[in-house]
Protein backbone atom coordinates (compact mmCIF):
# COMPACT_ATOMS: atom_id res chain seq x y z
CA UNK A 1 0.00 0.00 0.00
CA UNK A 2 1.08 3.60 -0.53
CA UNK A 3 0.58 5.35 2.60
CA UNK A 4 0.27 9.30 3.56
CA UNK A 5 3.47 10.20 5.73
CA UNK A 6 0.93 12.68 7.20
CA UNK A 7 -2.73 11.58 7.51
CA UNK A 8 -2.05 8.22 7.12
CA UNK A 9 -4.77 7.53 3.87
CA UNK A 10 -3.62 4.66 2.30
CA UNK A 11 -4.15 4.12 -1.86
CA UNK A 12 -3.89 0.74 -3.59
CA UNK A 13 -0.27 0.37 -5.72
CA UNK A 14 -2.34 0.08 -9.03
CA UNK A 15 -3.18 3.14 -9.84
CA UNK A 16 -0.94 5.97 -10.49
CA UNK A 17 -0.15 8.63 -7.81
CA UNK A 18 2.77 10.62 -7.14
CA UNK A 19 1.08 12.24 -3.58
CA UNK A 20 -1.51 12.21 -1.02
CA UNK A 21 -4.83 14.14 -1.51
CA UNK A 22 -3.52 16.33 1.58
CA UNK A 23 -0.89 17.67 -0.48
CA UNK A 24 1.99 15.64 1.59
CA UNK A 25 4.03 12.31 0.28
CA UNK A 26 3.49 8.76 0.10
CA UNK A 27 5.50 6.01 1.65
CA UNK A 28 5.37 2.65 0.52
CA UNK A 29 4.32 0.21 3.06
CA UNK A 30 5.01 -3.84 2.32
CA UNK A 31 5.84 -6.71 4.43
CA UNK A 32 7.41 -8.48 1.25
CA UNK A 33 11.14 -9.16 1.69
CA UNK A 34 13.78 -11.82 0.52
CA UNK A 35 15.54 -14.14 1.72
CA UNK A 36 19.68 -15.14 1.92
CA UNK A 37 18.52 -18.61 -0.06
CA UNK A 38 16.75 -16.42 -2.81
CA UNK A 39 19.84 -14.14 -3.35
CA UNK A 40 22.19 -17.32 -3.95
CA UNK A 41 22.00 -17.53 -8.00
CA UNK A 42 20.99 -13.45 -8.70
CA UNK A 43 22.28 -11.68 -10.75
CA UNK A 44 24.58 -9.07 -8.88
CA UNK A 45 22.08 -6.17 -9.44
CA UNK A 46 19.89 -4.01 -7.01
CA UNK A 47 17.46 -6.25 -8.65
CA UNK A 48 18.55 -9.16 -6.65
CA UNK A 49 16.11 -7.77 -3.59
CA UNK A 50 13.10 -8.05 -6.28
CA UNK A 51 10.90 -8.63 -3.29
CA UNK A 52 11.58 -5.18 -1.53
CA UNK A 53 10.78 -2.99 -4.52
CA UNK A 54 7.14 -3.18 -5.43
CA UNK A 55 7.01 -3.97 -8.54
CA UNK A 56 4.36 -6.38 -9.67
CA UNK A 57 5.61 -8.49 -12.53
CA UNK A 58 9.74 -8.52 -13.47
CA UNK A 59 8.79 -8.18 -16.84
CA UNK A 60 7.78 -4.61 -16.24
CA UNK A 61 11.23 -4.12 -14.89
CA UNK A 62 13.63 -1.45 -16.34
CA UNK A 63 17.31 -1.90 -15.72
CA UNK A 64 20.58 -0.51 -17.36
CA UNK A 65 22.64 -2.99 -14.55
CA UNK A 66 22.43 -0.95 -11.66
CA UNK A 67 23.64 -1.18 -7.96
CA UNK A 68 25.83 -3.87 -6.76
CA UNK A 69 28.60 -0.74 -6.51
CA UNK A 70 32.14 -1.46 -4.86
CA UNK A 71 32.51 -1.29 -1.58
CA UNK A 72 36.35 -1.11 -0.78
CA UNK A 73 38.47 -0.80 2.56
CA UNK A 74 40.18 2.42 3.08
CA UNK A 75 41.66 5.59 5.03
CA UNK A 76 40.07 9.08 5.44
CA UNK A 77 41.54 11.41 8.02
CA UNK A 78 43.16 8.48 10.03
CA UNK A 79 39.67 6.68 10.21
CA UNK A 80 39.52 3.40 8.72
CA UNK A 81 36.49 3.72 6.04
CA UNK A 82 34.20 1.50 3.75
CA UNK A 83 33.82 3.83 0.37
CA UNK A 84 30.76 2.85 -0.83
CA UNK A 85 31.56 3.60 -4.80
CA UNK A 86 27.93 4.44 -5.73
CA UNK A 87 29.34 6.86 -8.28
CA UNK A 88 29.99 3.73 -10.77
CA UNK A 89 25.95 3.17 -11.15
CA UNK A 90 25.10 3.57 -14.89
CA UNK A 91 24.53 7.03 -15.27
CA UNK A 92 27.74 8.23 -12.57
CA UNK A 93 24.84 8.80 -9.92
CA UNK A 94 23.02 7.14 -7.10
CA UNK A 95 20.24 8.23 -8.24
CA UNK A 96 20.05 5.15 -10.87
CA UNK A 97 18.52 3.01 -7.77
CA UNK A 98 15.58 4.81 -7.30
CA UNK A 99 15.11 5.86 -10.82
CA UNK A 100 15.06 2.18 -12.22
CA UNK A 101 12.76 1.64 -9.52
CA UNK A 102 10.34 4.41 -10.28
CA UNK A 103 10.21 4.08 -14.33
CA UNK A 104 9.31 0.65 -13.85
CA UNK A 105 6.87 1.16 -11.73
CA UNK A 106 5.50 4.15 -14.08
CA UNK A 107 5.83 1.42 -17.18
CA UNK A 108 3.84 -0.93 -15.47
CA UNK A 109 0.96 1.56 -14.85
CA UNK A 110 0.84 2.68 -18.30
CA UNK A 111 2.48 6.29 -17.83
CA UNK A 112 3.24 7.63 -21.30
CA UNK A 113 4.68 10.94 -20.32
CA UNK A 114 6.45 12.18 -17.30
CA UNK A 115 8.15 15.65 -16.14
CA UNK A 116 10.47 15.80 -13.27
CA UNK A 117 12.69 18.44 -11.81
CA UNK A 118 16.42 18.12 -10.77
CA UNK A 119 20.24 20.37 -10.11
CA UNK A 120 20.76 17.48 -12.57
CA UNK A 121 21.67 14.21 -11.85
CA UNK A 122 18.40 12.79 -11.10
CA UNK A 123 17.09 14.33 -14.25
CA UNK A 124 20.09 12.79 -16.11
CA UNK A 125 19.10 9.46 -14.77
CA UNK A 126 15.12 9.78 -15.07
CA UNK A 127 16.09 10.91 -18.54
CA UNK A 128 17.88 7.62 -19.08
CA UNK A 129 15.33 5.20 -17.60
CA UNK A 130 12.45 7.05 -19.17
CA UNK A 131 13.97 6.60 -22.86
CA UNK A 132 14.72 2.53 -22.05
CA UNK A 133 10.85 2.71 -20.91
CA UNK A 134 9.68 4.43 -23.86
CA UNK A 135 8.68 7.01 -21.79
CA UNK A 136 8.66 10.57 -23.06
CA UNK A 137 10.24 12.63 -20.50
CA UNK A 138 10.60 16.67 -19.55
CA UNK A 139 13.65 17.82 -17.30
CA UNK A 140 13.28 20.89 -15.29
CA UNK A 141 16.82 22.37 -14.30
CA UNK A 142 18.01 25.41 -12.96
CA UNK A 143 20.08 27.26 -15.39
CA UNK A 144 23.05 27.23 -13.73
CA UNK A 145 23.26 23.15 -13.39
CA UNK A 146 26.77 22.08 -14.67
CA UNK A 147 26.94 21.60 -18.70
CA UNK A 148 28.21 17.69 -18.06
CA UNK A 149 24.49 17.19 -16.66
CA UNK A 150 22.45 19.50 -19.32
CA UNK A 151 24.25 17.72 -22.35
CA UNK A 152 23.66 14.21 -20.67
CA UNK A 153 19.90 14.72 -20.60
CA UNK A 154 19.76 15.99 -23.98
CA UNK A 155 21.74 12.85 -25.23
CA UNK A 156 18.72 10.98 -23.62
CA UNK A 157 16.63 12.47 -25.79
CA UNK A 158 14.64 14.15 -23.27
CA UNK A 159 13.40 17.62 -23.25
CA UNK A 160 15.60 20.38 -21.50
CA UNK A 161 13.59 23.02 -19.74
CA UNK A 162 16.44 25.48 -17.73
CA UNK A 163 14.73 27.39 -15.24
CA UNK A 164 16.29 31.42 -14.22
CA UNK A 165 16.58 31.29 -10.40
CA UNK A 166 16.99 29.05 -7.92
CA UNK A 167 16.53 24.97 -7.61
CA UNK A 168 13.22 26.12 -5.61
CA UNK A 169 12.21 28.32 -8.64
CA UNK A 170 12.61 25.46 -11.11
CA UNK A 171 10.44 23.26 -8.63
CA UNK A 172 7.83 25.63 -9.13
CA UNK A 173 8.11 25.72 -12.64
CA UNK A 174 7.55 21.99 -12.74
CA UNK A 175 4.78 21.49 -10.48
CA UNK A 176 3.18 24.16 -12.76
CA UNK A 177 3.46 22.29 -15.77
CA UNK A 178 2.57 18.69 -13.65
CA UNK A 179 -1.04 19.97 -14.00
CA UNK A 180 -0.90 18.18 -17.26
CA UNK A 181 2.11 15.85 -17.23
CA UNK A 182 2.82 12.93 -13.99
CA UNK A 183 4.81 14.57 -12.27
CA UNK A 184 7.68 11.96 -11.34
CA UNK A 185 9.54 13.61 -9.20
CA UNK A 186 12.69 11.65 -7.42
CA UNK A 187 12.13 14.28 -4.36
CA UNK A 188 8.21 12.74 -3.94
CA UNK A 189 8.28 8.98 -5.36
CA UNK A 190 7.29 6.43 -2.70
CA UNK A 191 9.33 3.97 -5.52
CA UNK A 192 12.73 6.26 -5.61
CA UNK A 193 12.98 5.86 -2.46
CA UNK A 194 12.07 2.35 -2.70
CA UNK A 195 14.91 1.62 -4.92
CA UNK A 196 17.30 3.94 -2.56
CA UNK A 197 16.72 0.93 0.38
CA UNK A 198 19.12 -1.21 -1.58
CA UNK A 199 22.25 0.92 -0.90
CA UNK A 200 21.67 -0.29 2.68
CA UNK A 201 20.95 -4.08 1.46
CA UNK A 202 24.22 -4.20 -0.52
CA UNK A 203 26.21 -2.61 2.06
CA UNK A 204 25.13 -5.39 4.88
CA UNK A 205 25.24 -7.88 2.12
CA UNK A 206 29.00 -7.17 0.53
CA UNK A 207 30.37 -7.58 4.45
CA UNK A 208 28.58 -10.59 5.10
CA UNK A 209 25.30 -9.31 6.32
CA UNK A 210 27.03 -7.79 9.44
CA UNK A 211 25.78 -3.65 9.42
CA UNK A 212 28.66 -0.70 9.88
CA UNK A 213 28.77 1.33 13.63
CA UNK A 214 28.02 4.39 10.99
CA UNK A 215 26.70 5.08 7.14
CA UNK A 216 28.24 8.61 5.84
CA UNK A 217 25.69 10.08 3.44
CA UNK A 218 24.85 13.33 1.50
CA UNK A 219 21.29 15.02 2.28
CA UNK A 220 19.71 17.19 0.03
CA UNK A 221 16.42 16.16 -0.84
CA UNK A 222 16.37 13.72 2.16
CA UNK A 223 15.27 10.32 -0.23
CA UNK A 224 18.70 8.96 0.77
CA UNK A 225 18.77 9.30 4.56
CA UNK A 226 15.17 8.07 4.13
CA UNK A 227 15.98 5.25 1.76
CA UNK A 228 19.05 4.13 4.08
CA UNK A 229 17.19 4.55 7.13
CA UNK A 230 14.30 2.08 5.75
CA UNK A 231 16.73 -0.47 3.96
CA UNK A 232 18.44 -1.41 6.88
CA UNK A 233 14.97 -0.83 9.21
CA UNK A 234 13.99 -3.73 6.82
CA UNK A 235 16.92 -5.93 7.80
CA UNK A 236 16.54 -5.65 11.13
CA UNK A 237 13.08 -6.84 10.96
CA UNK A 238 13.45 -9.72 9.11
CA UNK A 239 16.55 -10.68 10.95
CA UNK A 240 19.59 -10.39 8.59
CA UNK A 241 21.09 -8.24 10.91
CA UNK A 242 21.10 -7.80 14.37
CA UNK A 243 21.19 -4.07 14.44
CA UNK A 244 21.17 -0.75 12.32
CA UNK A 245 23.56 1.67 12.01
CA UNK A 246 23.68 5.32 13.21
CA UNK A 247 23.31 7.61 10.35
CA UNK A 248 25.49 11.04 9.75
CA UNK A 249 23.56 13.62 7.52
CA UNK A 250 26.05 15.65 5.86
CA UNK A 251 25.15 19.51 4.58
CA UNK A 252 27.28 22.01 3.31
CA UNK A 253 27.47 25.03 5.43
CA UNK A 254 26.37 27.09 2.69
CA UNK A 255 22.83 25.24 2.52
CA UNK A 256 21.82 23.28 5.93
CA UNK A 257 18.71 23.65 6.85
CA UNK A 258 18.51 19.28 7.80
CA UNK A 259 21.49 20.33 10.10
CA UNK A 260 20.01 23.81 12.15
CA UNK A 261 16.72 21.63 12.51
CA UNK A 262 18.87 18.88 13.84
CA UNK A 263 20.68 21.02 15.83
CA UNK A 264 17.55 22.71 17.55
CA UNK A 265 15.56 18.94 17.81
CA UNK A 266 12.75 20.22 15.60
CA UNK A 267 10.10 18.05 14.51
CA UNK A 268 10.02 19.16 10.76
CA UNK A 269 12.37 21.41 8.77
CA UNK A 270 12.14 25.29 8.24
CA UNK A 271 13.29 26.61 5.32
CA UNK A 272 16.57 29.11 5.24
CA UNK A 273 18.40 31.53 3.31
CA UNK A 274 21.25 29.68 1.35
CA UNK A 275 23.77 30.74 -0.27
CA UNK A 276 26.08 29.44 -3.35
CA UNK A 277 27.74 26.18 -3.02
CA UNK A 278 29.86 23.42 -5.11
CA UNK A 279 27.62 20.84 -3.80
CA UNK A 280 24.75 22.05 -6.01
CA UNK A 281 23.40 18.51 -5.64
CA UNK A 282 22.51 18.91 -1.91
CA UNK A 283 21.65 22.32 -2.03
CA UNK A 284 17.69 22.72 -1.28
CA UNK A 285 16.70 25.15 0.90
CA UNK A 286 13.44 23.07 2.39
CA UNK A 287 13.51 19.32 1.66
CA UNK A 288 10.38 17.76 0.96
CA UNK A 289 10.94 15.09 3.51
CA UNK A 290 12.12 16.90 5.93
CA UNK A 291 10.33 15.26 9.16
CA UNK A 292 10.90 11.56 8.00
CA UNK A 293 14.73 12.81 7.62
CA UNK A 294 14.92 14.64 11.25
CA UNK A 295 13.03 10.92 12.62
CA UNK A 296 15.59 8.89 10.97
CA UNK A 297 18.66 10.49 12.24
CA UNK A 298 16.90 10.91 15.61
CA UNK A 299 15.32 7.04 15.71
CA UNK A 300 19.03 5.67 14.67
CA UNK A 301 20.96 8.10 17.05
CA UNK A 302 22.55 9.54 14.25
CA UNK A 303 24.11 12.97 13.67
CA UNK A 304 23.59 16.22 11.01
CA UNK A 305 26.97 18.12 10.05
CA UNK A 306 27.74 20.95 7.51
CA UNK A 307 31.31 20.81 5.84
CA UNK A 308 32.74 23.98 4.66
CA UNK A 309 33.64 24.93 0.42
CA UNK A 310 37.55 24.26 1.70
CA UNK A 311 36.48 20.98 3.40
CA UNK A 312 34.70 20.03 0.33
CA UNK A 313 37.43 20.76 -2.39
CA UNK A 314 40.07 19.02 -0.01
CA UNK A 315 37.57 15.87 0.23
CA UNK A 316 37.55 15.67 -3.63
CA UNK A 317 41.64 16.09 -3.66
CA UNK A 318 42.14 13.55 -1.12
CA UNK A 319 40.05 10.96 -3.07
CA UNK A 320 41.67 11.69 -6.10
CA UNK A 321 44.95 11.07 -4.51
CA UNK A 322 43.08 7.33 -4.58
CA UNK A 323 41.97 7.15 -7.91
CA UNK A 324 38.42 8.11 -6.99
CA UNK A 325 37.22 11.23 -8.82
CA UNK A 326 33.90 12.54 -7.86
CA UNK A 327 31.92 15.64 -8.09
CA UNK A 328 31.69 18.30 -5.24
CA UNK A 329 28.59 16.95 -3.44
CA UNK A 330 29.23 13.82 -3.38
CA UNK A 331 32.95 15.35 -1.68
CA UNK A 332 30.62 16.67 1.44
CA UNK A 333 30.78 12.94 2.97
CA UNK A 334 34.06 12.15 2.79
CA UNK A 335 34.78 15.85 4.29
CA UNK A 336 32.61 14.52 7.06
CA UNK A 337 34.79 11.76 8.24
CA UNK A 338 37.12 13.99 9.95
CA UNK A 339 34.51 15.53 11.93
CA UNK A 340 33.28 12.16 13.74
CA UNK A 341 36.33 11.44 14.30
CA UNK A 342 37.17 14.84 16.02
CA UNK A 343 34.02 14.75 17.53
CA UNK A 344 35.01 11.21 19.50
CA UNK A 345 32.02 9.11 17.66
CA UNK A 346 34.19 7.03 15.37
CA UNK A 347 37.65 5.37 16.45
CA UNK A 348 40.08 2.91 15.05
CA UNK A 349 37.64 0.11 15.96
CA UNK A 350 34.49 1.47 14.13
CA UNK A 351 32.97 0.30 10.92
CA UNK A 352 32.29 3.73 8.79
CA UNK A 353 30.57 3.15 5.62
CA UNK A 354 30.91 6.55 3.08
CA UNK A 355 28.31 6.96 0.34
CA UNK A 356 29.60 8.60 -2.25
CA UNK A 357 27.02 9.58 -4.85
CA UNK A 358 28.39 11.27 -8.42
CA UNK A 359 30.94 10.89 -10.24
CA UNK A 360 33.21 13.75 -10.87
CA UNK A 361 33.03 14.14 -14.81
CA UNK A 362 29.40 15.56 -14.15
CA UNK A 363 31.28 18.67 -12.60
CA UNK A 364 33.48 18.96 -15.23
CA UNK A 365 32.98 22.90 -15.49
CA UNK A 366 33.06 23.31 -11.46
CA UNK A 367 36.68 21.57 -11.59
CA UNK A 368 37.87 23.69 -14.41
CA UNK A 369 37.10 26.70 -12.70
CA UNK A 370 38.62 25.23 -9.05
CA UNK A 371 41.62 24.40 -11.08
CA UNK A 372 42.48 27.62 -12.57
CA UNK A 373 41.95 26.44 -16.55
Amino acid sequence: MLTCSRCKQQYPETEPRWRCQCGAYLLLESDRMFTRDALLHRPPTLWRYQEALGIERIEHVVSLGEGFTPLIADELFGQPVLLKLDQLNPTGSFKDRGSTVMISKLKEWGVPEILEDSSGNAGASIAAYARRAGITARIFVPESTSAGKTAQIRMYGAELVKVPGSREDTTRAALAAASQTFYASHNWSPYFVAGLKTLAYEICEQQGWQAPDWVVTPVGGGSLVLGLYLGFADLVRAGLIPRAPRIAAVQAAACAPVYHAWRQRLDDVPAVAKQDTAAEGIAIARPVKGRSILEALYRSEGVALTVSEEEIWAATHALAEKGIFVEPTAAATPAAVRQLKAQGLTDAGSRVAVVLTGIGLKATDKFLAHLGT
